[in-house]
């Protein structure tokens, strides 16, 4: 008896005739969106070429060549460049100490929904889990919506000029960014292990610390890492508030016209930068 062949898979589920318009309305949108902002922001790239701004770059550049090696300005430079280093690593500690509590509240698998709460009464998940989700997730919100540039000022006008309050805006301010990526990670995890270490009666902190840690930590410490590098950037922005640092005397030689004083310090803060990377790089080589 012969076969009847089988109908293919295309046979069955005839494609539309009609294409989705959605992605060349949001094309549309997008193109839109560019030309308009060009027109608002007023990018004009001709501006390079005119006289004046080329007469100001020419200065520019006359000014900063040669770069101020001499063995005085660099013996006073020492010191700032150590306070960019210092301000960058307590930045981030203390970043480090506000993103782990809050990034762990912020976590929903943790505080009220998952493998953890599956015994749990609604209103125990809404009411002792939701609500300091919810607190959490705001103050985060809050935190990393200011700008360290902003957190600064107001921290100058509490504490007063030197490093100090650049050391407390960078914590703020990257404290809130960590916190919301370590709740992204956690909750990105596999629920595997976890859901094999609750059902072979581990408690919760257990489920924690040997499903959740582990697989986290490499991500954890990476990013971290990575806010490191970003906050040597941000302590010599905020010098110009007057935090200290490298930045301060970036202004104060931009102020005088010492541009061949700016190069220089350029020059120290790519070689910091490049020192923090190469550093972490090596311990995510290590974690990986």
């Amino acid at each position: 008896m012969a076969r009847i062949p089988s109908a293919a898979p295309a046979d069955r589920f005839p494609a539309s005739g009609r294409r989705s318009r959605f992605p060349y309305l949001l094309t549309a949108i997008l193109a839109a969106s560019v030309v308009y902002s060009l027109r608002a922001a007023q990018v004009d790239p001709r501006r390079f070429f005119e006289g004046d701004v080329l007469a100001n770059v020419a200065r520019f550049v006359r000014g900063a060549l040669p770069p101020e090696l001499s063995r005085e300005f660099l013996g006073l430079m020492l010191r700032p460049a150590l306070e960019t280093v210092q301000i960058s690593v307590m930045g981030t500690a203390i970043a480090v100490l506000i993103g782990i509590p809050l990034g762990l509240l912020a976590t929903s698998s943790l505080t009220w929904r998952g493998v953890l709460h599956e015994r749990a009464s609604r209103a125990g998940r809404w009411g002792l889990g939701f609500v300091p989700y919810a607190l959490a997730r705001a103050a985060l919100s809050v935190f990393r919506s200011i700008p360290e540039y902003v957190w600064a000022f107001m921290f100058v006008r509490a504490v007063g000029l030197g490093p100090f309050p650049g050391v407390l805006a960078i914590g703020v301010a990257y404290g809130g960014m960590l916190g919301k990526v370590y709740s992204e990670i956690l909750e990105s995890m596999n629920p595997r292990p976890l859901e094999t270490l609750h059902a072979a009666g581990a408690s919760r902190l257990g489920v924690v610390l040997y499903g959740l840690v582990p697989q986290a930590l490499p991500n954890v410490v990476a990013y971290t890492l990575y806010r490191w590098e970003c906050a040597i950037r941000a302590s010599a922005i905020l010098g110009f508030v007057g935090a200290g640092g490298l930045g301060q005397q970036i202004e104060l030689s931009m102020r005088m016209f010492q541009f061949n004083e700016v190069l220089t310090l350029l020059a120290v803060l790519f070689v910091l930068v490049a020192a923090v990377d190469f550093a972490s790089a090596r311990i995510r080589a290590r974690l990986a």
